[in-house]
């Protein structure tokens, strides 16, 4: 089997993926500073109650856009699975599309992993639209060329900014606003909401209007990331939900390296 593992800003997920078959998912907040050892007493309990030793992982595979973290999951895999971690877009799991932007070496790994698993699973144009600590949206071309994108402040982060910010402002729960449809908001609260979710589906809906526009061919957005659900039964923008596509791209990685 193999142990996916995606260090992003915010979280940490370990999966563990027979073929492509996710079997079990585990995240952890992400902290630098956790050691190989720490992160083996929560792990490897978890493993224990769904019936898993670690001698099930023959393969880890790991995609950060932490450097920091990066060592302490190296020890992990070698000191606990006697595995060596295959990185993301490091020899020899090199990407399998062309990256065509100023500075290829910038791009994140999970923008290039959901790039590569988003155009092995449809085909054509495509927008990748990824809710993490940042909503990223990323354009690939129908020969799996990766163009560009865009970085926009995640939701929860835009949140975080106004309460800290403002004094008097309370701290809300990322929702959708109350079922009235009203966008006039009678107290503090659904004021926020309002401000806050709408403002954030208005804002996808004109960024993806304007990468249409500017791509000029028929395209296909997929959504990925933890709120894509949330925002799927709000918005007609999406023409894919798939909740595991960074998972989905590490393991077709990890089958087209070598033993």
């Amino acid at each position: 089997m193999l142990l996916a593992v995606d260090v992003g800003n915010t979280n940490v997920v370990f999966a563990l993926i027979d073929g492509r078959e996710i079997l079990g998912r585990w995240r952890i907040a992400t902290d630098p500073r956790r050691t190989a050892d720490e992160y083996a007493v929560w792990l490897l309990q978890l493993l224990h109650l769904q019936g898993f030793s670690p001698d099930c992982v023959k393969r880890v595979i790991v995609s950060t856009v932490v450097p920091r973290a990066l060592h302490n999951i190296q020890v992990l895999s070698n000191k606990y699975f006697h595995q060596d971690a295959l990185i993301a877009g490091e020899p020899p799991v090199e990407w399998t599309l062309r990256i065509d932007v100023d500075q290829p070496r910038s791009v994140g790994a999970d923008r290039a992993v959901n790039a590569m698993a988003a155009h092995e699973r449809f085909p054509g144009d495509l927008i990748v639209v990824d809710f993490g600590t940042a909503t990223t949206f990323d354009v690939i071309d129908g020969e799996g060329t990766y163009k560009g994108g865009i970085i926009a402040p995640g939701i929860n982060l835009s949140l975080e900014a106004l309460v800290n910010a403002a004094a008097r402002l309370p701290r809300i729960a990322i929702e959708a606003p109350r079922a009235n449809g009203s966008v006039i908001g009678r107290n503090t609260e659904d004021a926020m909401h309002i401000g806050v979710f709408w403002g954030y589906v208005a804002m996808m809906e004109g960024l993806i209007a304007r990468l249409r526009a500017e791509i000029g061919r028929p395209v296909t957005v997929v959504a990925t990331g933890g709120l894509a659900v949330l925002f799927h039964d709000h918005t007609t923008i999406f023409d894919h939900v798939e909740t595991d596509l960074t998972l989905d791209g590490l393991a077709l990685l990890a089958e087209r390296v070598k033993d």
